[in-house]
Formats: structure tokens, C-alpha cells, sequence
């Protein structure tokens, strides 16, 4: 029932595993902010780039898809492609993520698409 008696697991020991755990999760939060992921629609007419965490730091459209009588097409393009960016910003973190969240109790919350609460 005492630290060191045998019944209770070792609390230095248990602390040190959880700044371990929260170090990795720190790094891995750290590498999503500077991973970039793309996202397209209109077949590749535009094209976003956010970070792994979901920011939009790209943009890039095509000539061919600006109509000036036609500019509600290009902003559902827009719209379209920053939302398959940000889908696929999120699938990765949950990836990276989910067995760090896991071990921290966030296996029992999913966020979005089953995986750990990301914040976006």
C-alpha cells in the first residue's frame, strides 16, 4: 500500500513516464506544424496547402479555372480543395497522434473520424 511495498506502482517511476509521453507529444505536435500537406479539387485546377495541424499556408490556382463571369465555381474549388487538405492534415495527425493521445487517456474521447481531439 506503501510506495516501494509492491502494491502500488512506483510514482517516481509513473511521473517519469508521463513527461516522457508528454515530451513525445510535444515533438509530434511540433513535426505537424511543419509537415505541409496538399489538398485539390476541379481535378487539380486548385490546389491548397495547409500543416499538419490544419493552418492553410498555400494556394494555388490555375488560369484556366478563373471565369470573371463565373466566380462562385472557383469558390466552391476553393473551398473544396482546403477542405481535402485540412482532411487529410487531420487523418495524418490522428496517425501520428492517436497512440500518444491513447496513453494519455484520450483513447476513451475520439475526436473527429475516431481519432485524439486535435483542435481543428
Amino acid at each position: 500500500m506503501f510506495p516501494g511495498s509492491g502494491d502500488q506502482p512506483d510514482m517516481n517511476q509513473l511521473l517519469e513516464q508521463a513527461q516522457q509521453m508528454q515530451q513525445q507529444l510535444m515533438e509530434a505536435q511540433q513535426k505537424l506544424a511543419e509537415t505541409r500537406v496538399e489538398g485539390s479539387s476541379g481535378g487539380g485546377l486548385v490546389t491548397a496547402t495547409v500543416t499538419g495541424t490544419g493552418d492553410l499556408t498555400g494556394l494555388e490556382i490555375k488560369p484556366e479555372a478563373c471565369d470573371p463571369a463565373d466566380t462562385e465555381t472557383l469558390a466552391d474549388l476553393v473551398v473544396a480543395a482546403v477542405q481535402n487538405a485540412v482532411q487529410s492534415a487531420h487523418e495524418m495527425a490522428a496517425q501520428q497522434l492517436g497512440p500518444l493521445a491513447g496513453g494519455l487517456g484520450g483513447g476513451d474521447a475520439p475526436g473527429p473520424g475516431g481519432g485524439p481531439q486535435l483542435g481543428f
